[in-house]
Parts: structure tokens; C-alpha cells; sequence
């Protein structure tokens, strides 16, 4: 029987090197989501934004789902005594704000930029006239959505069992993209001890213990523009018993 404060599997998921956010599976089948929108005359607008600008406020009508073709964004949330949260930070070819094929009449988040980004904003009612007569891509943006759910699911079991120092070891690897032959990678500087403090759901100085930490036994490094360079020594945080 397993332990409860047993590392969930998207920690051997990332050892085993099957977890690549932001990175297609080979043999899974691919389409191109930029070339096929760029083909639909109308109901969707491509925009460019700057770093930090924000994309929708929590509360806004939902009346569209955007796909980020380059770039990254996070979602964050807001309790009504202002505290806010970052629940998620998206990578290159997502999709965001879908809440609203499912019945939602407002955002439940705020979107804002990470870096620059180019996006996609698809009107609703042209997403789901795509849906309902693009057999194919339905296939694709469902497999999409089941995978949101798995990483949500997996986020939830991690908060809820694992350490906070375990909990920024696997937040620091998803957003490195840390696939099985990376031997390090870049999280962008757009991402400080701030945002992660709120994704690990602690305070910002014990993220910094943590991070200095890291940084001592080898697992991260600070590149000269900040950006946060991610070793793969740092599995070793998540897989440890």
C-alpha cells in the first residue's frame, strides 16, 4: 500500500518522461491550430500582447476561448477580500476561457500575459459551430481538455499530500517543460518568488528558503537577465520517499 505522502504520478510521469506540457506526443495525431484558424474567415481575431497586460478580468462576460499561439499566460483568482492567486500558468499552443462552452456567463479568472504573446480570441458561437461539424478537431480539443482535468486533478492531490517544498520542486519543473532528455531548462522571468508563493499556497519567504536551497545543492541557477535555469537533480526533490 502505498504511502499518502507518496510524490503523485505526474512526478514519475516527469522521470519517466512522459510529462511534456506544451510539447505535442509523436505519436499522437497533431494539427496545426494557428494554420487551421487562420483559414476561418470569421469569428476569431488574432492579437498581439505585451508582458503583463491583461487579457480578461474575473467577472468579464464569457463570450469567447482564446488560444495562445505563442507566448505564456496565467490565470489567476480573486477572493472578495481582494487576495488574489495564480492557479495556473499556460504555455505556447493552449487554450483558455473554454469555461464558456460549458455554461458560464462570466470569467471565473484573470488572464494576463506572461510574456508577449500572440493569441487567438474564437467568438463562441464559432467554437462551437467547429466543434459540431469538425469531427477531428472536436477529437483533439477533447483530448485537450481531458488532459487540462488530469493536471488539475494532479495539482489537487499534490496540494493536498505533498510538502510545500515538493510542491514548488513540481511547479518549477511544469513550468520549465521538463521533458525525460532535458538536462536543464529556462522558466521565464516573468515568473517571481511571488507568483510561485501563491501557486505552492504558502508564503513568499518560504519559497525563498526553498529557492536558495535549490540553488545551493545544485538544482537551479539564475541566468544573468533572470531568468531561473532548472537542473534535472531537482526530480530528486519529488521522487525522494
Amino acid at each position: 500500500m502505498k504511502s499518502p505522502h507518496s510524490p503523485p504520478k505526474v512526478a514519475r510521469a516527469i522521470a519517466n518522461g512522459k510529462l511534456t506540457r506544451g510539447k505535442a506526443n509523436p505519436k499522437a495525431q497533431v494539427v496545426d491550430w494557428a494554420v487551421f484558424l487562420a483559414g476561418v474567415s470569421r469569428g476569431n481575431t488574432v492579437l498581439e500582447y505585451g508582458a503583463n497586460r491583461v487579457i480578461f478580468v474575473q467577472g468579464d462576460a464569457a463570450d469567447s476561448v482564446w488560444y495562445l499561439q505563442a507566448g505564456e499566460v496565467n490565470l489567476a483568482v480573486t477572493s472578495r477580500q481582494g487576495k488574489e492567486a495564480i492557479v495556473s500558468v499556460l504555455g505556447t499552443n493552449e487554450f483558455f476561457g473554454e469555461g464558456c462552452l460549458a455554461g458560464q456567463s462570466v470569467r471565473i479568472s484573470t488572464a494576463r500575459a506572461v510574456t508577449e504573446c500572440s493569441l487567438y480570441r474564437i467568438e463562441k458561437a464559432l467554437m462551437v459551430r467547429l466543434l459540431h461539424e469538425e469531427h477531428g478537431i472536436s477529437e483533439l480539443f477533447i483530448t485537450h481538455l481531458l488532459s487540462r482535468n488530469t493536471r488539475f486533478e494532479e495539482d489537487l492531490v499534490d496540494q493536498l499530500f505533498n510538502s510545500s517544498e515538493r510542491r514548488l520542486a513540481r511547479i518549477l519543473l511544469l513550468l520549465a517543460h521538463f521533458g525525460k532528455e532535458s538536462r536543464t531548462e529556462t522558466v521565464h522571468p516573468g515568473i517571481n518568488q511571488e507568483h510561485l508563493a501563491q501557486m505552492v499556497g504558502t508564503t513568499r519567504s518560504r519559497v525563498s528558503h526553498f529557492m536558495n536551497k535549490f540553488r545551493t545543492l545544485g538544482f537551479i541557477d539564475y541566468a544573468g537577465n533572470g531568468a531561473l535555469t532548472v537542473n534535472n537533480g531537482l526530480l530528486s526533490v519529488i521522487l525522494s520517499d
